[in-house]
């Protein structure tokens, strides 16, 4: 107060400041304005004084403390304790945070494209005179500080030299590898949840040792999933001998879930809100919960238990994408069933009515049974059956010119082989609880944004089968 007055919610932090600065510096500073001490206090006893000049931090053979108080007119009372960090003996090398030493782009933005070369020719020019600046603090105030007007540009570079060139190429108009620019669109961004086939050995792992907040959720949804799994969550994304493969729809879909989810928080933490969700198959698990749909707990559940229960289907099934309309796909299986059966149609006992087509999806082949499993756009469809169904299916598609790849999976989902482990999955899912979420959900089991609260347990086998 003696210094910068009264500041209202603001006094704490001003004295908090004005002692870390003392201890920076080594100084004890002087109580200005108070040259007739008060009255009310004994100042004989005891060892509290004003200091009423300028003296030296003590040297003691500890660390330098000391205590803020902040006392509000209203009955307030806050209270800290500073710490001055120890002193380096030279054994050890300075430690920064995870996140501190990782190169985060500036983003500049204006109203026309000549206010952002100007902008960059301002912010240049600073930093040619001010080369002290960090690189981290001109990141946070370009990024928080400024109103995002349409016409933007990204400065990238692991240096100070690659980005202040940037800038300057940028502020005469000049092409520059460090440089992106264009005009913003108007629009809410929706987060997209996948299902399996988009994992790697080591995915998240660079985002698990540079962000913390990215670190955080991994670690919960780890704890989450751990009642269900008897394997290391990071174990298995750092590829370690004794840890289980990614090959194991029981290891990777948990394993996707947790990944996804510590991106929705990181991409959250950075600004970037969702104003819907969406998600394919097990994807929707995670979108759930980002939703608020589901808790963690919950959601952890459902993916491990539903990838666990699909473990047992491996090596009887087989899913393949072909570069055609679902309509197509399903005229071809009702002619593989036709042929299968005679032409007396579906005798195998399976049949059904896809959802989304209006067709039925099924196939008998002697074996198994063949489905319009996903439909992915208007000519790209997934199938799953039995592998000689889909193989069959495969060979008819690729004489007549279809592309086709068969997927990485060795059981079939979203099709009739499902329904063998419907009842089960029903039952160790039954007290799972939806409850309303906080941001749209849009169900790819529906076509069609969905009150969460239905998101229940015959929901979730739906969204398999």
């Amino acid at each position: 107060k003696s210094n910068i007055g009264h500041t209202q919610a603001a006094a704490g932090v001003g004295g908090m400041i004005k002692m870390i600065m003392a201890m920076r510096h080594g100084t004890l500073p002087r109580t200005l304005h108070a040259e007739t001490a008060t009255t009310a206090i004994d100042w004989s006893s005891g060892a509290m004084a004003l200091l009423t000049e300028r003296l030296p931090w003590p040297e003691r053979d500890r660390p330098a403390r000391a205590a803020v108080s902040s006392f509000g007119v209203s009955g307030t009372n806050a209270h800290i304790i500073l710490e001055a960090p120890g002193t380096d003996d030279g054994t050890s090398a300075t430690v920064l945070p995870p996140s501190a030493d990782v190169p985060r782009p500036w983003l500049l933005a204006a109203r026309t494209p000549d206010a952002l070369r100007g902008q960059a020719q301002r912010l240049y020019d600073l930093l040619s005179a001010r080369p002290e600046l960090r690189d981290a603090d001109i990141e946070l105030s370009l990024r928080t500080g400024r109103t995002p007007f349409d016409h933007r540009a990204v400065i990238t570079g692991d240096d100070r030299e690659t980005r202040t060139g940037a800038l300057a190429a940028l502020a005469r108009d000049e092409r520059s590898p460090h440089v992106v620019t264009g005009q913003a669109v108007r629009g809410d961004a929706v987060f997209v949840f996948p299902g399996q086939g988009s994992q790697w050995i080591g995915m998240g792992l660079d985002l698990y040792e540079t962000y913390p907040v990215f670190a955080e959720h991994l670690r919960a949804c780890e704890e989450a999933l751990d009642p269900y799994v008897d394997w290391s969550l990071l174990s298995v994304l750092r590829g370690e001998a004794d840890a289980p493969s990614l090959d194991r729809v029981d290891v990777v879909q948990p394993a996707l879930f947790a990944v996804m989810v510590s991106l929705a928080h990181l991409w959250r933490s950075l600004g970037v809100q969702p104003a819907a969700v969406i998600g394919h198959s097990q994807g929707e698990i995670a979108a759930a919960h980002v939703a608020g749909a589901l808790s963690l707990e919950d959601a952890a559940r459902i993916v491990a238990l539903r990838s666990r229960a699909l473990r047992g289907l491996s090596g009887r099934g087989a899913m393949a994408a072909v570069s055609m309309s679902a309509e197509e796909a399903a005229r071809r299986i009702e002619n593989l069933r036709s042929t299968d059966n005679g032409g007396r149609g579906g005798e195998d006992g399976s049949a059904g009515t896809d959802r989304r087509t209006g067709t039925d999806r099924r196939t008998g082949d002697g074996g198994g049974a063949l489905s319009v499993a996903a439909v992915n756009g208007p000519a790209s469809t997934v199938v799953a059956g039995s592998p000689d169904a889909v193989d069959a299916f495969l060979d008819q598609a690729e004489a007549d010119g279809f592309q086709t790849r068969r997927l990485p999976v060795d059981y079939a989902s979203h099709s009739a082989q499902m329904e063998e482990i419907q009842q089960g999955l029903l039952d160790i899912l039954a007290d799972v609880t939806a409850r309303p979420g906080t941001i749209p959900f849009y169900s790819t089991v529906t076509a069609d944004v969905m009150d969460t609260a239905g998101l229940d347990t015959a929901y979730w086998y739906r969204n398999l089968r």
